[in-house]
């Protein structure tokens, strides 16, 4: 690819493990994006699976595939994501993150989770990008994570795809096993909806205030830590957001991905 181009960033919901295997709308969406985007030399992944108290990046040059889930088919355990790492880029990503004042480490033992390699085992099945793994930090606000991503934009502009890895809405306790893919649950899809809004926008003043401003924002969300890869992947290139993809499960599971290009 053209490296003078600015590769997009974007936020991906990675639902379930089984979206690994399973055909749905978000696999079929995953399946089409990857080939559609220009091809990146590496890939940094911020997921939702991978907290830790201040940045840490996975410098492994050959991580393993983590299975951080239980109950789940037997297969899936089975499954291995081999995409060599990249330590030089978690080295040159935690320097950018020093720079702007955040206490970023490199550890280079780490695996990959889930949520980095369910999406890219349908979007890259080859497993031939090298991939680096971003810690999120749930006792850190939205507007930290933001700040995290802007830190990291320069590696668009240098090859690397920035995706950040969660869920739109994420409420596993209210999941209604009968509901399929309808009815939405209105509290959800006002969430949803109320997000939606301000990411297409561009308005990351009021999105990053999600806690205090979006309606029902701890049924949508009781725990931060999957919608704070939306902003580390919206900080990367900043501006308005495109809605790529929405799917619902089990009632109030959204599985929404977003596109970021930058200011316009």
């Amino acid at each position: 690819m053209d490296n003078a181009i600015a590769l997009p960033s974007l936020f991906l919901s990675h639902g379930a493990p089984t979206l690994a295997l399973a055909d749905s709308p978000t696999g079929r969406f995953l399946d089409a994006l990857g080939p559609a985007l220009p091809r990146p030399r590496a890939i940094l992944v911020a997921s939702a699976h991978m907290p830790a108290p201040q940045p840490l990046l996975n410098g492994n040059a050959a991580p393993a595939t983590l299975h951080d889930f239980g109950g789940f088919p037997r297969e899936l355990y089975t499954l291995r994501y081999p995409a060599p790492g990249a330590p030089a880029l978690a080295a040159r990503a935690a320097a950018l993150l020093r720079d702007a004042r955040f206490d970023a480490a490199t550890d280079a033992a780490a695996p990959i989770d889930h949520g980095v390699w369910v999406p890219l085992r349908r979007m890259y099945p080859a497993a031939d990008i090298p991939v680096v793994a971003l810690s999120v930090s749930p006792a850190h606000d939205a507007s930290w994570h933001y700040a995290l991503g802007a830190a990291l934009g320069p590696l668009r502009e240098e090859g690397v795809l920035v995706i950040g890895s969660g869920g739109f809405v994420h409420n596993l306790g209210a999941l209604d096993w009968q509901a399929g893919e309808q009815p939405i649950a209105r509290w959800a899809s006002a969430f949803a909806d109320w997000m939606e809004r301000h990411v297409v926008a561009g308005d990351a003043t009021a999105a990053t205030a999600w806690r205090t401003q979006a309606p029902q924002p701890l049924s949508a969300h009781p725990t931060p830590e999957h919608l704070l890869p939306l902003f580390v992947a919206w900080g990367a290139a900043g501006g308005h957001g495109r809605r790529l993809h929405a799917a619902w499960e089990l009632g109030t599971l959204a599985l929404h991905a977003f596109r970021f290009d930058g200011a316009a």
